[in-house]
């Protein structure tokens, strides 16, 4: 499922946004509705006060499917949980700037399991940080809400986060890489139509996007935007 990486506007729907009961037959339903990847956070309660999934629901997930892993760990030491995601064999893990000691030291481990490796950034994290380790990232996810907040419908997207955007798009072309931009937080269809075709890669969606009881017109809905971007 690699090959995904390459394409255009992607959607990587929130696992836990999904009914908790159900999660593999609703993984193979948006399988079947198109989608190639799923977005599995990963939280300790600290950096993010929730924790919805435990490490032996992805290790049998991934047992039963080959959809596309992509990783975000939300944690305050993140060394364990990254350990952990690298021997359940995931295929894209970005961790916080903010909470790892040995940013570069990390991202040489993660590749060097075979496993793409990313850097996520909390709203208000400068892209400052970024400077001397960009060109090893895969990915930069950057959060358009503060960690914690995503059940709260009240918790809007950040003022700064277009202003944001964009400036990671100019950094990544000012040193000509193939880094990829990934949204996280309160993902819209407005979000995709302004930035699906030449500016974000991936977008995380979660319920605002995706209706976990109609899974079928939800995600033939967001087809249907890249569609009209794209062609």
């Amino acid at each position: 499922m690699r090959e995904i990486w390459n394409e255009k506007c992607v959607f990587s729907p929130s696992l836990i946004c999904l009914d908790m009961c159900y999660l593999m037959e609703q993984i193979n339903e948006l399988q079947k509705n198109g989608i190639k990847m799923i977005h599995i956070d990963i939280l300790d309660g600290y950096f993010s006060p929730s924790m919805p999934l435990g490490f032996e629901t992805v290790k049998q997930l991934r047992e039963k499917t080959n959809i596309f892993f992509d990783c975000h760990v939300m944690t305050e030491k993140p060394d364990f949980f990254i350990d952990q995601l690298i021997s359940i064999g995931v295929d894209h893990i970005c961790f916080h700037i903010e909470t790892c000691s040995h940013i570069d030291g990390m991202l040489k481990k993660i590749k060097k399991a075979g496993i793409l490796a990313g850097i996520a950034l909390k709203p208000s994290t400068s892209l400052y940080n970024l400077e001397y380790i960009i060109e090893k990232c895969d990915s930069i996810l950057l959060m358009l809400i503060n960690p914690g907040y995503a059940s709260n419908k009240k918790e809007t997207q950040i003022s700064y986060s277009e202003r944001k955007i964009y400036d990671t798009l100019n950094l990544i072309k000012k040193k000509n890489l193939q880094t990829k931009i990934i949204l996280d937080g309160r993902i819209s269809k407005n979000n995709i139509n302004k930035y699906g075709k030449n500016i974000a890669d991936i977008f995380v969606c979660g319920s605002t996007c995706i209706n976990k009881n109609n899974i079928d017109i939800s995600t033939k809905a967001l087809f249907k935007i890249k569609e009209a971007l794209l062609n």
